[in-house]
């Protein structure tokens, strides 16, 4: 039995990934919660942003009795560096520089919790994307928008930041911080359902 009008949270305050929920007619609580985001020493990416969006979602449920809590995090790799949120202006004009002209990697952890039953369901989306090269003008007029901040890899590619973007392999979604299908996937293990209305 599918869990359809069972009560699903939003262990984030990422306002993109309110946008991606609420554009499938989802009807959600949001509880961003507080954890430690610092990276573990030789931590790899993909148990980096797994652990992180599970933290999330453990954080969130135990201000819930029921329902389902949904988390997620997203980080920029390139050359085995982890581009997590600008700490300034100054580390986003670096990390756009080390993008220019350059593949890289958009990973998202995403983790689902069944506050009833403690059951969780987790895995992680990659998605390749080439940034064409960008001038030190370029550079200097985003980080003049301010859009670089609060974001991984110092880029919004639903934003100003698509004018940089040449190409990508994968799931766009992601790339924005939630990658749908996936999110779909995991609440469905749980016997929960992300197709309301």
């Amino acid at each position: 039995m599918t869990k359809k009008e069972s009560k699903i949270i939003l262990a984030s305050g990422s306002p993109r990934r309110r946008e991606l929920l609420s554009g499938i007619g989802l009807e959600f609580e949001i509880d961003p919660g507080d954890i430690d985001e610092s990276r573990h020493q030789g931590e790899a990416p993909a148990d980096y942003i797994i652990r992180l969006a599970r933290a999330k979602v453990i954080d969130a449920s135990a201000r819930h009795t029921v329902g389902l809590v949904l988390g997620a995090d997203t980080t920029v790799v390139i050359d085995g560096e982890i581009l997590a949120k600008p700490e300034g202006d100054r580390d986003g004009r670096r990390m756009l520089g080390l993008l220019s002209g350059r593949w890289h990697s958009v990973m998202t952890g995403v983790a689902v919790y069944d506050i009833e039953t403690q059951r969780e369901a987790y895995d992680y989306a990659e998605t390749r994307v080439r940034f064409a090269e960008i001038s030190d003008e370029e550079i200097d007029w985003y980080i003049s928008t301010g859009e670089h901040r609060d974001k991984a890899g110092a880029y919004a590619i639903q934003g100003r930041g698509s004018l940089f973007v040449e190409e990508i392999e994968g799931n766009y979604h992601n790339v924005v911080g939630l990658p749908m299908r996936l999110a779909h996937r995991l609440a469905k293990e749980l016997g929960y359902s992300l197709m309301k209305g």
